[in-house]
């Protein structure tokens, strides 16, 4: 998100052809700082505690910049658990996540223009002198057009910007020559090539060297892209034409943004998630604020502010009056169909979404900015940090947290707006965070997991491009900052781009492209900025107000209601629809219901209960909303039925020195032995057992009395390995896999199972650790000797590792932790289990969802279908209902990520997940507009 600054006042009118310093004055804000005529409902924070919190992020900022280029560059970004560079071809592929890397230095390019903003001038000049001798822009890579636009374009750009008003200034710089303003207009004509389609919509990804479809350049070939990738590329485009004087490059984006508001969905004025780069038709029809969309809709405003072109402006507001009608549901923000915008099409919520307040700040809509900045707090307060996916009961739904900046942004914006000294705390609280969770030796590493606390070995480049940036200037006076920071606005990567640009190079016609496609209704269209009278009502305590109802909603709501059923409301009288919880297929009454919903069922001839449903065959379209609504549930419901047979991750932390607990490693349990949720942790320096794979009687039984063995996976039964150690008088273990490069962050955890005998004799805690994960530990001690470990259920506080004394304060494990597993259990997944995936490596920007096939039928025309077998059919209504989140009593347990377990006969991990049936396979190959479709996290558009 951005700021663009500040403007005369408020509430002065614009005309509709106003000349840039206006229309940017006006519409860049509606964000006029209200410190002035804030009475401050929140302790204010001296200016000397504000000092303070900014020098703290410098040297945090300090510590990450140094350790990316002492240990990484010239490579694209660190690895800040084994402090190495992560190079594109040399480290294990992560996917889609890894078209963000181009080896053009992508950290470096990425921070230049923060180095400025933190007063950093001698680095940046120092920083600008290596991009310009050591980056090359000519690589035989394939990068995603995305990233590359808002990360290297961007940061060229943002370095450009900043590069001339220093050497304007005098000081520095005076060597500067457009150097920077080159590579990007270089950047700029590899990137063209990918626009060479019939819509105008670029390919999502292109080869820096031989660019599309050639048999080198390896891509060419896809045929969709998500709708922020195509529609999140005007303002660094624009800005490249306007410094260049290059036209071509904002007509193609503008070309794109055209066919983007020309494709939405007539009716409902919305957009959906993924569509065809050649036909147009949307592959993915759901719509939301978060990943996949969130951005096109910044960009349009923002398209607005930095040219001065009404027509951006009037779509923003038309999509704008879409999202407030039906996806904001305060203070959630929910996905729904762009179809059918009344029925939801998904019951958690994605992290992405969580630049929208800041949005409607710069948009001017303030209430509705505060709630759901509230609400996301109180999940950050319960969990350290926004997990990637969440519910509607603010359970986890995804768990992994790669550093994002999207809150840190929302949070200087509506500071900016409100002077409200809250959101200092809740930035306080955001640096306390990190700094105690996330802080390693080498840097900052990402969350795998937030409930456990375990790392990722990544650091993303627009942790240093945005999180620093933001909440230093949340901190910073003005005298602070040696330019004026409102002369500026903001791109999605927070790349500074000068406002001047709006009257420079002014070569593209003002054509009204929106009138061309619809006729607008300006009555909800404000051509003012409202004043601080209707934001702030004679009422110094109304953003405090606004938040009070919101401080329990996670740990103590349940937000009952908040999935759509408008229509239900509406039938006084009538009961309520059938719920899949509580369906029963012997029931005649429940089966007249599903046939009045289109639902037909199928007994199959393995006993499980196949349900169809046909919208087309419905009594009503009210009722086939109804069926659809219960498809989606009985889906759901499986699915979590399955996942509660599954133990939850559990944390292996390294307390010794130098570590003191900062190194977290994901591990998987077992079905066996200690269960670490319900047990105080085990804590003990580890040794290495003789035999390495612990098959037989060790040799070496004083080197691992009282100590974790080490043990190799491999050879024999692991349920026998944990006997071998404990006879030998180990306290605890730890499997190492014997997969040579296999990791948690591109391989889904799994539990190891038992023997199929009594495992009742073990009674030491197991865990297992991937090869990467594995090699941490090993490589420390032998750097270290003594290397001493916490084996636990999740991170445990640094400040008690460091007084073990302290631990008996620890907080009880929660009485609702699943039970262990029977010793005898070997639970097998098929490795397209949608649930498997999610254990996958996260994606980097964008949680972006597989594709669903081009052509595919509208909700209304396609059979959707679910497997039941016998088992999963409730015989009791009252059962189930804490597995389901549509309704039913809250709970407080998360969603526990879906482990695969296994025995030692099959020691490689990418062969033995097994091949048990799962009673959704076909649905969720079938319906392609399932509601859990954004589960797979394959690719990395956004």
């Amino acid at each position: 998100m951005s700021e663009a600054g500040g403007g005369p006042g408020w509430g002065f009118p614009v005309p509709q052809r106003a000349p840039w310093s206006l229309v940017a004055a006006t519409a860049a804000l509606c964000l006029v700082s209200a410190t002035s005529v804030w009475p401050a409902g929140a302790a204010p924070m001296s200016r000397e505690e504000r000092q303070k919190l900014g020098n703290q992020v410098l040297e945090m900022f300090d510590h990450a910049y140094g350790n990316y280029m002492e240990h990484a560059y010239p490579a694209d970004e660190l690895m800040p658990l084994t402090c190495r560079g992560r190079v594109r071809g040399q480290e294990p592929s992560r996917g889609d996540v890894d078209d963000a890397l181009g080896k053009f230095s992508l950290t470096l390019i990425d921070s230049l223009d923060t180095l400025v903003v933190l007063n950093k001038t001698k680095e940046f000049e120092d920083a600008v002198r290596k991009v310009l001798r050591d980056v090359n822009l000519d690589n035989d890579v394939v990068v995603s057009v995305f990233e590359t636009n808002i990360r290297v374009l961007g940061g060229l750009l943002g370095g450009h910007s900043l590069a001339i008003m220093l050497k304007e200034k005098g000081e520095y710089m005076q060597w500067y020559n457009d150097e920077l303003l080159q590579m990007a207009k270089q950047l700029g004509y590899k990137l063209l090539p990918a626009f060479n389609t019939t819509s105008g919509l670029p390919y999502p990804r292109i080869n820096l060297k031989f660019g599309i479809r050639k048999p080198e350049a390896r891509t060419g070939t896809e045929t969709d892209t998500c709708t922020a990738c195509a529609g999140t590329l005007i303002l660094e485009f624009a800005a490249l034409s306007r410094f260049t004087g290059a036209t071509i490059f904002e007509e193609y984006a503008r070309k794109a943004l055209d066919f983007l508001w020309e494709k939405r969905q007539r009716s409902s004025n919305l957009v959906g998630v993924t569509i065809n780069i050649h036909t147009g038709d949307w592959v993915r029809k759901d719509s939301g604020v978060g990943a996949g969309i969130d951005s096109y809709y910044e960009y349009l405003l923002k398209a607005y502010v930095l040219l001065g072109d009404d027509s951006f402006l009037e779509r923003f507001n038309t999509h704008y009056d879409a999202i407030m009608r039906y996806i904001s549901q305060p203070p959630l923000l929910l996905d729904v169909h762009i179809h059918k915008p009344m029925l939801n099409a998904r019951t958690w919520m994605d992290a992405l979404l969580a630049f929208f307040p800041g949005l409607q700040v710069l948009k001017g809509d303030i209430r509705p900015a505060i709630e759901t900045h509230e609400m996301l707090y109180q999940v950050i307060k319960k969990h350290n940090f926004l997990p990637e996916a969440f519910t509607i009961d603010f359970r986890v739904h995804w768990a992994q947290h790669p550093l994002r900046p999207e809150f840190a942004e929302s949070t200087y914006f509506l500071y900016k707006a409100t002077g409200d000294p809250y959101y200092l705390e809740v930035g306080k609280t955001l640096i306390e965070n990190l700094n105690k969770y996330a802080r390693v030796p080498c840097g900052f590493a990402a969350m795998k997991d937030v409930r456990t606390g375990s790392h990722e070995d990544r650091m993303d480049s627009f942790f240093l491009a945005e999180m620093f940036k933001y909440l230093y200037l949340l901190f910073a006076d003005k005298e602070d900052i040696i330019f004026d920071i409102e002369d500026y606005i903001f791109t999605t990567e927070a790349h500074l781009l000068p406002l001047w640009l709006s009257t420079t190079n002014q070569s593209i016609p003002k054509k009204n492209t929106t009138s061309e496609y619809t006729e607008l209704d300006d009555s909800n269209f404000d051509w003012t900025c409202p004043n601080t009278q209707i934001l702030f009502p004679n009422d110094p305590l109304y953003a405090q107000s606004i938040r009070e109802p919101l401080k329990n909603v996670v740990d103590k709501s349940c937000p009952r209601g908040i999935i759509r059923v408008r229509e239900e409301s509406f039938r006084s009288g009538a009961k309520p629809p059938l719920r899949a919880r509580d369906f029963m297929a012997t029931n005649p009454e429940h089966l007249e219901i599903l046939k009045k919903m289109g639902v037909s069922l199928i007994h199959l001839k393995d006993g499980r209960v196949q349900l169809v449903q046909h919208a087309i065959q419905a009594a009503s379209s009210i009722d086939a909303e109804d069926g659809l609504r219960f498809m989606q549930e009985m889906i759901e419901l499986s699915s979590q039925q399955q996942k509660e047979q599954q133990l939850p991750p559990r944390a292996v932390q390294i307390v010794s020195h130098p570590f003191f607990g900062r190194v977290v490693l994901t591990a998987g349990p077992a079905q066996f032995g200690l269960d670490l949720s319900k047990h105080k942790e085990t804590r003990g320096f580890v040794a290495s057992s003789k035999p390495y794979n612990g098959c037989s009687e060790l040799t070496n039984p004083e080197a691992v009395m009282g100590k974790i063995a080490l043990i190799q996976r491999g050879q024999c039964m692991f349920a026998e390995k944990a006997r071998n150690i404990q006879n030998a008088g180990a306290i605890g273990g730890i499997v190492i896999d014997d997969n040579e490069g296999s990791s948690s962050d591109t391989a889904p955890l799994f539990q190891m199972a038992g023997d199929g005998k009594d495992t009742d004799d073990i009674k030491i805690p197991m865990l297992f650790l991937f090869s990467k994960e594995g090699s941490i530990i090993l490589d420390a001690i032998r750097e270290y000797e003594d290397v001493e470990v916490l084996l636990s259920d999740k991170a445990k506080d640094r400040a008690i590792l460091k007084d073990p004394e302290m631990e008996s304060e620890e907080q009880p494990s929660s009485e609702n932790d699943p039970p262990n597993q029977s010793a005898e259990q070997i639970i097998t997944s098929s490795s397209q289990d949608p649930d498997l995936a999610e254990q996958a490596a996260p994606e980097e920007r964008a949680l972006s969802p597989p594709p669903e096939p081009a052509g595919a039928p509208s909700p209304a025309e396609m059979d959707n279908a679910a497997n039941i077998s016998p088992s999963e059919q409730n015989s009791d209504p009252t059962e189930n209902h804490e597995s389901t989140s549509l309704g039913g009593e809250c709970t407080d347990l998360d969603d526990q990520p879906q482990e695969p377990s296994e025995t030692e006969e099959d020691s490689n991990p990418n062969v033995s997940w097994g091949q048990k049936a799962q009673p959704i396979d076909s649905i969720l190959a079938d319906w392609n507009e399932d509601i859990e479709a954004f589960e797979m996290m394959e690719k990395d558009e956004l």
